[in-house]
């Protein structure tokens, strides 16, 4: 065997397992988790990951982890309930051009049925318009919007509401693009 292999059995060159914190019977409990959560990683071996059980899609907590160095990767469980895993940004790569806790699957969504320019409007109004416009449209259809701040009251609501989001700045660093993806059950 070539020396800068390791032998069968070795643990060498192994990551260390992802270390696990499930936050959910925190929260049911009322209590704020984002210490335990900080606490957590500070605790984690150099390379270890963290996999974060949350009873929603804990979207602001992404830009929070990606400026520590880490990279999100999540899928919901049902019932409402996301597994995030936050690696060390070498070990996942991510789209650079959209913004930290947007869906890596939007390359592949279909095109905006509808686009709204709300980048006139003041806080709340364009989150209202939004979650009012998506009342509107069918699973898997897509709205385009245009806002003049980057909307991070609206993403834990999209998330609550099991939609999809990618956005982004506009490379002038002008206003905020943003995608959603109705997601739910059909209307009746």
């Amino acid at each position: 065997m070539p020396p800068s292999q390791p032998p069968a059995g070795s643990t060498d060159n192994l990551e260390p397992e992802a270390r696990e914190l499930d936050v959910r019977p925190l929260l049911r409990a009322g209590q704020e988790p984002f210490e335990i959560i900080m606490a957590a990683v500070d605790a984690l071996a150099p390379g270890q990951s963290l996999r974060l059980l949350a009873p929603f899609r804990p979207v602001p907590l992404f830009s929070v982890m990606a400026r520590l160095g880490y990279a999100a990767a999540d899928r919901a469980l049902g019932d409402g309930d996301w597994e995030v895993l936050f690696s060390p940004h070498a070990e996942i790569r991510t789209d650079e051009a959209l913004a930290a806790g947007s869906s890596p699957a939007a390359a592949a969504w279909a095109d905006p049925i509808e686009a709204l320019d709300l980048r006139e409007l003041d806080p709340p109004e364009p989150m209202i318009r939004i979650l009012e416009a998506l009342e509107d449209l069918q699973p898997g259809d897509v709205l385009f919007a245009l806002l003049p701040r980057e909307p991070v009251f609206l993403f834990p609501e999209l998330a609550k509401r099991a939609h999809e989001w990618a956005g982004n700045f506009e490379p002038q660093g002008g206003s905020y693009r943003l995608l959603v993806r109705r997601g739910g059950s059909p209307r009746a």
